[in-house]
């Protein structure tokens, strides 16, 4: 173990200022809005601001105000951060993000999780963290090995938590996330002591019958993953078979990492215009900076490929992994991959807990990080 410290180099700070000072911009074309990809006068104002008024350097230090460390796993350098909690008792809690978030998405949730009583919670919800960066991700990449799928990271989470002393644990995710945690779960099912996801696609059954009874929320829920499979899910295509072929644009054009990363934040969150109307602008920028400064457009995408199996189809998901123990699912409207009980109870029999949310998206712990915290809390209660 490693300890970690962010340092981007001076001459790379200034390289992106240049990049985006000299950016060639398209025609834009009246009238389209977010229609047809991020509006020009929408992301030149974001460019100026990511050049002139975000601060890269703040950014770096709350990230090193953070115990950050990295250690090598079957052939990977993984970095994660590890906030230990003071309190007696305090359950581990490993949280896995997804493409494209990043180690940014857990920040604000850090403190209430490690230090529940200093904001007003009960020393008893007390977590000590480990939050790790997926291999090809941000400080773990980039990353040129190919076969880093969901049960190689799984099988990595494992080891870092034998290594760090965690002989009983719980696990969290979002987005690709979910799908480690899950198969974590499976993978190290004598230490894992249950799992809570926030993302979980539901696959109806083959038999017609079985939609006869849903409500209308998850009549709707299933309308939305439709129009996902139907208009949003180009990205998914193009990254889980031609990642290098994009990777080009992204790793030479800071503009266009920006664009890439952007449209998710606006499509999948409870935004009413822009993404910032859900999540903090910059801590948006910190997040688009990480991919920006370690390379990753390329390794992270590659996940996409070697996670195809799972991904979903014009038609309907694929069956998450495998998992019979403990899970918690918790359902934000805004996420295109909004969980239906009535599907997903076939596939995960012992569900212990389920929570429905009329606010947030796909990045909870950054959109409305009091409604995660407070669901984690509860579903770590019931395995007490």
């Amino acid at each position: 173990m490693i300890p970690f410290r962010v340092a981007v180099p001076q001459a790379d700070l200034d390289d992106l200022h240049r990049r985006l000072a000299q950016t060639r911009w398209p025609e834009d074309h009246a009238g389209t809005g977010w229609q047809r990809g991020v509006p020009v006068a929408y992301l030149r104002e974001l460019a100026e601001y990511w050049r002139t008024g975000y601060d890269w350097r703040a950014a770096e230090a709350r990230l090193n105000r953070l115990p950050q460390f990295s250690t090598e796993i079957d052939g990977a350098a993984v970095h994660f951060l590890h906030v230990r909690s003071a309190a007696p008792g305090a359950q581990p809690l490993l949280l896995t993000h997804g493409w494209p978030g990043s180690v940014v998405e857990f920040l604000d949730v850090i403190g209430p999780l490690t230090d529940p009583a200093a904001h007003g919670g009960d020393p008893a919800d007390s977590f000590h963290l480990v939050i790790p960066s997926i291999p090809g991700f941000g400080f773990s990449g980039p990353l040129r090995q190919t076969g880093w799928g969901v049960d190689r990271v799984a099988g990595a989470w494992a080891q870092l938590m034998h290594r760090l002393g965690y002989r009983r644990y719980l696990a969290q995710g979002g987005d690709a996330g979910a799908w480690i945690s899950l198969a974590l779960g499976a993978l190290d099912a004598a230490h894992v002591a249950g799992v809570h996801v926030n993302f979980l696609p539901s696959a109806p059954p083959a038999d017609p019958a079985a939609l006869a009874d849903l409500s209308d929320r998850d009549r709707g829920r299933l309308a939305s993953l439709a129009r996902f499979a139907a208009d949003q899910s180009g990205y998914m295509k193009i990254q889980s078979t031609r990642p290098m072929t994009l990777a080009y644009g992204l790793t030479d054009s800071p503009v266009g990492q920006l664009a890439w990363i952007v449209e998710k934040f606006r499509e999948w969150t409870d935004s009413a215009k822009v993404p910032e109307d859900a999540v903090d602008r910059d801590a948006m920028l910190t997040n688009v900076s990480i991919y920006w400064f370690t390379g990753t457009a390329a390794s992270s995408a590659q996940l996409y490929v070697e996670m195809a199996d799972l991904l979903p189809t014009a038609t309907a998901p694929r069956p998450a992994p495998a998992f019979d123990g403990p899970l918690g699912v918790a359902v934000f409207p805004h996420d295109p991959g909004q969980a239906i009980r009535a599907f997903v109870g076939r596939r995960y029999p012992n569900i212990v807990h389920w929570s429905e949310f009329d606010r947030g998206g796909h990045f909870p712990a950054m959109e409305r990080p009091h409604l995660f915290v407070d669901d984690v809390r509860a579903f770590a209660r019931k395995l007490r």
